[in-house]
């Protein structure tokens, strides 16, 4: 057959995403985010975050076949993240996707946000290694996992036991008083600042942590380390030079994800390593990926920032995936999980 055109949506958090892919061709990627609703909270509302979905649906669709020059009818099939993510948010998308497919008698597919974010490097960089080494981390996720077949053999590796990376980016980013999100603040903060200013800690690299939690994240203990810093400072009179913890905290981080990436890749005897999420879009991280990887030998495929955010092309990318390796699509009556383990990569 040609190949597939497919209409993917995303509505997991906070943006309500809708991308039309032709095989491994981007031809639409809409975003209606709302990021601004949730910043005076310092962080997302569910609720709000539902009711921004359901407003933004319609629009954001309509939005994307205009920019793909396709109508609707034009679609080969409708895939939806089911899972992981808020309930009330993944609803919206689910119920959308559903009427979409029963009004155009199209083929769905219900499928798994993380093993969207492996499927979108496709649209930028081609097929996937199989198998490849993907560190997916956001707000929500810091995961290893061994990729043999994206749309049906992801084998988790590790995985954070506390705060993902990019939570503890927004909780830091809130204590040093950067806007919300705070991943793009302490990046843009960190540039000015030293990242040996202060020797923060590295969670789950000491000898017995790595016996019990080698490919393990935690950065809950970083987060803890740079507020009893930041407090002691406030506490003494002194200012707190905020890009040079910005610096420090970033690096602690970036030093920690890219280790344990690299170190499991080398370990499963794996080539590539993949980087995706919202904290993939992180100057230091890329670098410090590149430096780790290239050192021993193993590439490296990051998609570009646009793509590591949570958005529609993504989701529309693992559904042609699925139609192209002709997966028997979803029944109508699928559910939305907001607990959907990554080894169900479809639901």
């Amino acid at each position: 057959m040609d190949e597939p055109v497919v209409l993917g949506i995303e509505t997991s958090c906070d943006e309500t995403g809708v991308g039309i892919v032709r095989g491994h061709t981007l031809l639409a990627d809409a975003v209606a985010s709302s990021v601004d609703e949730h910043a005076r909270f310092g962080g997302v509302v569910p609720e709000v975050a539902s009711r921004a979905h359901l407003e933004a649906m319609v629009p954001t669709i309509e939005r994307a076949c205009e920019t793909a020059g396709v109508r609707l009818h034009d679609v080969d099939a409708v895939a939806v993240t089911s899972g992981p993510g808020l309930a009330g948010a993944l609803l919206v998308g689910v119920a959308a996707a559903k009427a979409l497919a029963l009004g155009l008698g199209k083929p769905l597919y219900g499928v798994n946000h993380l093993a969207a974010h492996v499927a979108v490097d496709q649209l930028e960089h081609g097929a996937l290694p199989e198998p490849c080494l993907a560190m997916l981390v956001s707000g929500g996720h810091s995961s290893l996992l061994r990729v043999s077949d994206v749309t049906g053999d992801v084998e988790p590796l590790g995985a954070t036991i506390d705060d993902a990376a990019g939570e503890a980016f927004d909780k830091v980013a809130r204590l040093l008083g950067l806007p919300f999100p705070g991943g793009p603040h302490i990046d843009r903060a960190a540039r000015e600042g030293s990242s040996i200013a202060i020797d923060f800690p590295r969670g789950l690299t000491s000898r017995r942590d790595l016996e019990r939690h080698r490919f393990d994240f935690s950065f809950s203990g970083l987060k803890t380390a740079v507020a009893r810093w930041v407090e002691a400072r406030e506490r003494s009179g002194e200012p707190v030079p905020v890009a040079d913890v910005a610096a420090s905290f970033q690096e602690a981080v970036c030093d920690v994800l890219a280790r344990k990436a690299v170190d499991a890749a080398a370990t499963h005897g794996i080539d590539t390593v993949l980087v995706g999420g919202g904290v993939a879009a992180n100057s230091r991280l890329r670098v410090l990926v590149e430096e780790r990887a290239s050192a021993r030998g193993i590439r490296v495929r990051v998609p570009r920032p646009g793509l590591c955010t949570d958005n529609g092309a993504m989701v529309a990318a693992l559904g042609a995936e699925m139609v192209a390796r002709r997966r028997t699509p979803s029944a109508l009556d699928l559910p939305a999980d907001s607990s959907q383990p990554v080894t169900a990569v479809q639901a």
